[in-house]
């Protein structure tokens, strides 16, 4: 009686995509090991982008977001309160609010480093 060999073949890694998982991993690491305040995790948000503005620049655009942020607020709170409100505001305006609130966290940031006073 024959029995049929079955052969084992080791699982072989795509080399390419355990880089680039670790390569992911390590900056999660080290993202992690940066101070808060000096350099604020965003995701529709760049870190660097008011880094050449003056703090007249930068008082001037934290207004501009503050009252971004605001509004959207004032609109969201309003959508609460009628029916199917909630879904409306996660697709009219959630991500917008979180854009904004990311700014103000850059924009702060970066008035920290360059001591500028703080908001009024």
């Amino acid at each position: 009686m024959r029995h049929d060999i079955v052969e084992h073949r080791p699982m072989r890694v795509n080399h390419s995509a355990a880089l680039i998982v670790g390569g992911l991993l390590v900056g999660a690491l080290l993202s992690g090991c940066s101070s808060p305040g000096d350099n604020p995790f965003t995701v529709f948000a760049d870190p660097g982008k008011y880094q050449f503005h003056d703090c007249q620049n930068l008082a001037a655009m934290r207004i501009f977001w503050k009252r971004r942020e605001d509004e959207l607020k004032l609109l969201m709170d309003k959508g609460e309160r009628s029916t199917g409100g909630a879904v409306v505001n996660v697709i009219a305006y959630k991500s917008e609010y979180v854009a904004a609130q990311e700014e103000l966290k850059v924009l702060d940031a970066t008035a920290r480093t360059k001591n500028c006073p703080p908001p009024k």
